[in-house]
């Protein structure tokens, strides 16, 4: 297949590799603009670019893909036979979706109609869901609302964090995306001048998503502050859920201290009050909460590097009692 390939992070350059290998033709690759990263912000590229510009794909990096006629008669020209969008980052407009005769095909990171938007990964941890997968779909206008054309499920794990799911969600979406691609180019085989993108849809045995859909918004910076009179699942859920994008905080003594990794206490007959310390030794450091307690596994005080608790406590003294803020 002839393929348009859209994405930026780690995840669409997994899925970008696996076409490659897999043999397809990639005529272009778009990605996100350059951008300042780090302290001393040097101009990175995205993950995408750096893989394209090593397989020596041509590269576009458009400000914006509404309204700019040079870049969408760039894509009419390729002639792509399908455009593949793998986490790109911005809305894209019919103009664009219209112009390959296959279609556009979005790995989604979700089972729709569950959890549509832009960040299902991340909302499926803070949820507490215990299964998630991915959806291949055809795109339409609608914000991952077109037929869907394989899903696959992934359980996720009790303590597993964001990134690590990420991880793992990046290999099962460059595999199915990859047997997507396969199914559409036995499609193409059988019928090289499909006469619209319906009689494309049918031959693939793409469905229309049925039940009760959800959304999975942007993440906001305000939602890091722990709330310790929620119950401890759900701090714990909020803690591996923004972990790494962001990470969650609390105050101690009037000073900041981001909580990275906890676990749920199953015996929690101690208990105190929402924030107090139970327990703070080399055996564990222990929280109470709204409802059960939470143990402590890895922080970050101001100015300091991330730590499992047993360095964390070699250096800082928190006395049994104290409560977090």
């Amino acid at each position: 297949m002839q393929i348009v390939f859209m994405g930026t992070p780690d995840i669409a350059r997994k899925s970008l590799k696996s076409l490659v290998e897999s043999g397809h033709e990639i005529l272009a690759v778009v990605t996100n603009p350059d951008k300042p990263k780090g302290r001393g912000k040097n101009i990175a590229f995205s993950e995408v670019k750096e893989y394209a510009l090593e397989k020596n794909l041509k590269v576009y990096q458009p400000l914006k893909v509404r309204k700019n006629e040079e870049f969408l008669n760039e894509i009419k020209s390729l002639n792509p036979d399908v455009i593949v969008v793998v986490a790109y980052g911005k809305i894209l407009p019919k103009e664009l979706l219209d112009i390959p005769k296959y279609g556009a095909i979005n790995v989604h990171g979700s089972l729709l109609p569950k959890l549509r938007g832009a960040a299902p990964i991340q909302w499926s941890v803070l949820n507490g869901d215990k299964v998630t997968g991915i959806t291949t779909m055809f795109m339409d206008e609608g914000m991952d609302t077109g037929d869907m054309i394989l899903q696959e499920s992934l359980e996720i794990g009790e303590d597993e964090t964001t990134g690590e799911l990420w991880d793992r969600m990046g290999d099962l979406g460059a595999k199915l995306l990859v047997q997507t691609i396969s199914k559409l180019e036995e499609v193409k085989k059988n019928n090289p001048q499909p006469s619209n993108l319906e009689e494309v849809k049918k031959a693939m045995g793409a469905k229309a998503q049925e039940g009760d859909a959800t959304i999975a918004p942007m993440l906001d910076k305000e939602m890091s502050k722990i709330d310790w009179n929620k119950t401890a699942r759900e701090i714990h859920n909020l803690v591996r859920g923004l972990n790494p994008i962001m990470g969650t905080y609390t105050y101690c003594e009037g000073k900041k201290l981001k909580i990275w990794k906890t676990k749920l206490v199953k015996d929690d007959s101690k208990t105190g009050k929402p924030g107090e310390i139970l327990k703070a030794d080399k055996s564990g450091l222990v929280i109470s909460t709204g409802e059960g307690n939470l143990e402590i596994l890895e922080l970050q005080g101001e100015n300091a590097k991330k730590m499992d608790y047993k360095s964390f406590l070699n250096g800082n003294v928190i006395p049994v009692g104290t409560i977090f803020e």
